[in-house]
Parts: C-alpha cells; structure tokens; sequence
C-alpha cells in the first residue's frame, strides 16, 4: 500500500532536494574560500548523477565482488560525487573560485530546489485530498 502513496518518484523528489541542500552547502562554501590561496571550488554534477540515478532505478545495482572490480556508477544520492575545478592559469594564488559562476550557481540552484518542493508539496496535497474523501480544508 505505501508503494501507492509514495512511488519512487515521490523518493526520488525528496533525494533530489537532499543533492540541492548539498550543493548549496558547496556552493556557500565556495563563496566563504574566494580568497583564500589553492582553494578549489566544488560542485555536484548533477546532470551525471540524475542520469545515473535514473538508470539504476530501471536497471539491477551493479556490486563489486572484487578488489580490483570497477565499482560500476558513480553516483550516489546519499554520498554524491564532487567535482573540483581547476584554478585557471592566470589565477595568481591558484584559487579557482569565480563568483560570477558561484552567484549563477546559487541562483539555478535555489529555483530548482524551489520548483522540486513546489512539486512535492502538490503532489502532497492530491494524497492529501484523495485521503479527505474530495472535501477540502
């Protein structure tokens, strides 16, 4: 019966806004370094992890029985990859952060937390109106 309520996608709705509360953290994080020397600046992939995410929801999880298997896919809701980006080569202290791309980072970052939970929060409400026999309020 919780199956029907709450669907991989309903699951997968709320890991999404777990990866974008870490990429903000990230991303503050990033900001709070921009001076300081050989810092570089982190973010989630998440185009990578959302595909690899969704391919493993339709396919069996890879293992690996073996030390020197490949693990298989990266990616991980609970434990994402983070990238780190190179400093440029005409940064004079080796730090990589630019807040341009921070700033964007950040803003992209809250509307599509915001647009997930507005999401979550309707599809909520259905469950809500569905289990309220159609009477509102």
């Amino acid at each position: 019966m919780s199956n029907m309520l709450f669907d991989n996608f309903h699951t997968g709705l709320g890991q999404v806004l777990d990866l974008r509360t870490a990429q903000h953290a990230l991303t503050t994080a990033n900001l709070a370094n921009s001076d300081t020397p050989e810092y570089r600046a982190k973010f989630i992939p998440f185009d990578r992890l959302l595909s690899e995410v969704v391919d493993r929801s339709e396919h069996p999880k890879m293992r690996q029985t073996h030390a020197r298997h490949l693990p298989g896919l990266s990616g991980d809701s609970k434990r994402p990859d983070v990238e780190e980006i190179e400093a440029p080569a005409w940064s004079a202290d080796g730090n990589s952060v630019q807040l341009e791309r921070e700033t964007v980072r950040l803003t992209e970052n809250a509307m599509m937390f915001e647009a997930v939970s507005t999401g979550l929060s309707r599809r909520l409400a259905m469950l809500r109106f569905a289990a309220s026999d159609g009477r509102s309020g």
